[in-house]
């Protein structure tokens, strides 16, 4: 009994040991290939212009570095790490002016590629050069890779991931210096998937090989493991598609067209086209010159046998020379006139109908059929709840609920729904701005007026007046929207100033124009045409000569205003 028992817990260790150690090597290999990317929570430094040459600013608005040299590069607003160029010169600059990282030669950002926003660099890692080879350091200087590569670069739509290049062939690392994708392949990109939620963390990669004959394409999926090998004339992800676990591939051998799901041919290669139909989930496939129709299952549903499928809504129509079949989405013929179209809304009590015997007319019905609005306009849209936006034939817009009752009159010029709110904003032809709650009510008209969203309100403003509103459509002052700003604009006979949190006067009704305060502290202010900023004294930083005429509210850091320039870049500029 002892030994027994002396043997199954010596077992029993040695499996705790071995299961121990497959969890530690798993969890080493998922760290070994995980990253962080560094969030930027606070801007400290700006780039800075004045003529044609480029210095450093910090958010209060001093110069850190003067503006002496060609190009700077700020891979982190949040650090005081500068790469300052001049005269075919790099030199790594501090807050205080000081040259750092001189232990590496040629020290420079990683800038991202097709990621549209002002922090265009990879914020933790810089590249560096020796002997015309390429490795990595971190901002402080610590070596995160030997410089061992022909070539460091960003690897599109995925910051944190960088390909590089050895013996003319290319792989993949993460910004912690370890390999994501062997460096075998002669072209790597990215498959472009994105969702809102995780934006490119689960798009994979496109390989390619070069053959005697040309590239061949393979899939390797978000997580690096090889899914299809590079035996593809062609090959991209169905994008529309939004499987997280789950690659659609469009893939061709020698010029015909099928579908893998991952590994799994769902398509055979024998079409000359393949494309997708998101609102169906369905695939149109054409085979000399006749067309038909695939679910995502991969099942026939509509044989290939027509000269031409429309997809409308939630019916497909087939032509051939008899005429025109109608077919569901499932690929069932349908009792339904190949004149009528109908298309599903966000709101399963509610379809479009369109009927085009006649012209082309809309109208709404319920999913019993039942006609609630009468096909008579030219175009409708499903806005929520029980709205639905309609255009009559002179190309006027409106509102009316599913009993066909006009909630906002059909005079408008444009109606919209205001992102992320429960708000309508309608135009007139007179360049009238009016705003709806949900229930359809006029709170807000409003002259030449501009629409936007600050700090989770609804600003309302032309040059005489400005009204805020929470995103549920209540009318809220100013000191709510900007609850830390000492100061507020006031307007009185059509002049502006600034009073405290009580009402009291700080600065003078002298301003022709004057906006709140900005997260820094600067607020701008015009009169006689000419712009300028105070701080949150109420004292003028600079004296009011500034012609902007390209903004409609400029934006200031100290005596510096913002400029937009290619791909969410910007710089700040003193220059008249």
């Amino acid at each position: 009994m002892k030994k027994t028992n002396i043997i199954i817990i010596t077992v029993a260790i040695l499996i705790s040991i071995i299961v121990g150690a497959f969890i530690i090597y798993h969890i080493n290999q998922e760290n070994g290939k995980s990253y962080e990317i560094e969030q930027v929570k606070q801007y400290n430094y700006f780039l800075l212009k004045q003529g044609e040459q480029y210095g450093v600013i910090d958010r209060s608005g001093n110069i850190v570095i003067q503006a002496n040299y060609n190009e700077i590069k700020i891979p982190n607003p949040e650090k005081a790490v500068f790469a300052c160029y001049k005269d075919e010169t790099i030199k790594i600059l501090n807050e205080k002016n000081e040259e750092i990282l001189l232990q590496y030669n040629n020290v420079e950002p990683i800038r991202l590629k097709n990621i549209v926003s002002d922090l265009m660099y990879e914020k933790s890692v810089l590249k560096y050069e020796k002997d015309g080879k390429y490795g990595l350091i971190s901002f402080d200087g610590k070596e995160i890779t030997k410089p061992i590569y022909d070539e460091i670069d960003s690897l599109s739509y995925k910051e944190g991931e960088l390909l590089v290049k050895q013996k003319e062939k290319y792989g993949v690392i993460n910004i912690k210096g370890n390999k994501i994708i062997d460096i075998i392949y002669d072209k790597i990109t990215v498959d472009e998937y994105y969702t809102d939620e995780n934006a490119y963390k689960h798009a994979g990669y496109i390989v390619y090989v070069t053959t005697q004959e040309g590239y061949r394409y393979g899939y390797l999926n978000f997580k690096a493991e090889e899914v299809l090998k590079p035996e593809y004339n062609e090959l991209t992800r169905v994008t529309e598609i939004q499987e997280n676990e789950n690659a659609y591939l469009m893939c061709a051998k020698n010029g015909r067209y099928g579908i893998m799901k991952n590994q799994e041919l769902i398509i055979a290669n024998e079409y000359q086209s393949v494309r997708y139909d998101a609102t169906n989930q369905v695939f149109v496939v054409e085979k000399s010159k006749k067309y038909g129709i695939v679910n995502r299952e991969g099942k026939l549903i509509v044989p290939v046998q027509y000269n031409q499928i429309d997809i409308t809504g939630i019916y497909f129509y087939a032509q051939n020379e008899q005429g025109t079949v109608v077919y569901d989405n499932n690929g069932t013929q349908a009792n339904i006139d190949a004149n009528i179209a109908i298309l599903n809304t966000s709101n399963e009590k509610y379809k479009i109908r369109i009927n085009n015997e006649n012209g082309t007319k809309y109208g709404v019905i319920n999913k019993e059929g039942k006609q609630l609005i009468e096909e008579k306009f030219n175009y409708i849209e499903y806005l929520y709840e029980n709205y639905f936006i309609v255009s009559n034939q002179d190309g006027k817009l409106g509102i009316l609920d599913d009993k066909e009752e006009v909630k906002v009159e059909i005079n408008k010029a444009s109606i919209q729904k205001i992102q992320d709110t429960s708000l309508v904003q309608a135009t007139l032809d007179n360049k009238t701005i009016q705003v709806y709650n949900k229930n359809m009510e006029l709170i807000c008209e409003m002259q030449n007026a501009r629409i936007e969203e600050k700090n989770n309100a609804i600003r309302i403003q032309n040059e005489v007046e400005t009204k805020y509103f929470s995103k549920d459509g209540k009318e809220i002052k100013n000191t709510q929207v900007y609850p830390i700003n000492k100061l507020f604009v006031k307007v009185e006979n059509n002049k502006y100033g600034f009073t405290d949190s009580n009402g009291n006067i700080v600065v003078d009704y002298k301003y022709d124009k004057a906006y709140e305060f900005n997260e820094y502290g600067f607020a701008s202010v015009r009169k006689d045409g000419k712009w300028g900023v105070i701080n949150d004294k109420g004292e003028e930083v600079a004296p009011l000569d500034y012609e902007i005429i390209d903004q409609n509210e400029p934006f200031f850091i100290g005596a510096y205003y913002k400029v937009t320039y290619g791909f969410g870049e910007i710089y700040y500029t003193n220059m008249k």
